[in-house]
């Protein structure tokens, strides 16, 4: 809720119980967005002060609020101005975010 408050998406399926139970998840769903912010932030630790130029993820699964989810980030290509970074994000045997960040000087 603090997510959605903050960038101004207050889409129910994000905040709202009752309707979220009548959509295909069945609950409230955590924001994409917010996902794909701990995965950049994740980014910069692997390439400090270089610039994310883009960002490509898809969303196999769901991430229901409340679920632990463990981000992985790793360098597959390492250039000297720039470098792509393989993003994953996961809960207990199901992958929820995949995909990659190009980095750039």
């Amino acid at each position: 809720n603090a997510f959605a408050r903050l960038s101004g998406d207050d889409n129910p399926i994000h905040v709202d119980p009752e309707f979220s139970a009548r959509t295909r998840f069945g609950k409230t769903v955590a924001h994409g967005a917010l996902l794909c912010s701990v995965l950049r932030a994740l980014c910069e630790k692997l390439a400090p002060g270089w610039r994310q130029a883009r960002q490509d993820v898809m969303f196999p699964a769901p991430t229901y609020v409340g679920e632990t989810v463990t981000f992985t980030a790793e360098i597959v290509e390492d250039g000297e101005d720039r470098r792509i970074i393989s993003l994953k994000a996961a809960k207990t045997g199901e992958t929820v975010v995949e995909g990659s960040a190009e980095m750039v000087r």
